[in-house]
């Protein structure tokens, strides 16, 4: 049983540490790896359907793959010396790291990555805001998006999509997310 106060306190979640460490003060959470199969397809996805920025492309010959860092950034802000653009591209939070593995995109012996959401279970999903739940929702469907959940669907208010190689998002926005949460915030 929790102890009272919030359910945050440390004593209602064993193993929590409340006073940060002062060398990581400065750490961020920069990003999430997704590996990807087709980069044409998941760059259409994460692009036009996400509205995400390509930040940054890094090509890596001698491991025979390329990551892409994709984020909701202005990247007519981003430096235009290579060094200096990778620099401020992981100085931003919340951004995407696609890892493709070159021939996965036309190999037919390839099926694919675990999502986490298959055994074993794992990694679940990220989370994107959106302005309105419901319009984004309206949109993607018109755009084809692969839904696991809408947002008319048992917990109202929130939805999950998947990404071209089945990697769940979450899509929820602030004014619903609140009353999906209120009988257990």
């Amino acid at each position: 049983m929790a102890s009272s106060g919030s359910k945050e306190l440390a004593a209602n979640n064993p193993g929590l540490h409340t006073i940060r460490d002062q060398a990581t003060k400065g750490y961020i959470m920069r990003q999430t790896m997704f590996r990807i199969k087709d980069p044409k397809v998941s760059l259409d996805f994460f692009s036009r359907v996400l509205g995400m920025a390509l930040l940054k492309r890094v090509d890596v010959p001698e491991l025979n793959f390329t990551l892409y860092f994709l984020g909701y950034e202005d990247v007519a802000s981003a430096p235009n010396d290579p060094v200096d653009k990778t620099v401020w591209t992981f100085g931003k939070m919340g951004t995407v790291e696609l890892q493709h593995i070159w021939g996965t995109e036309s190999n037919p012996e390839f099926k694919g990555y675990n999502d986490g959401n298959l055994e074993p279970l794992g990694f679940g999903h990220i989370g994107i805001t959106v302005d309105d739940t419901f319009k984004a929702c309206e949109r993607f469907e018109r755009l084809g998006v692969e839904f696991v959940k809408k947002p008319d669907e048992g917990a109202k208010g929130f939805a999950f999509i998947k990404d071209p190689d089945g990697y769940w998002i979450e899509i929820f926005d602030l004014k619903n997310i609140g009353e999906v949460v209120r009988g257990f915030a």
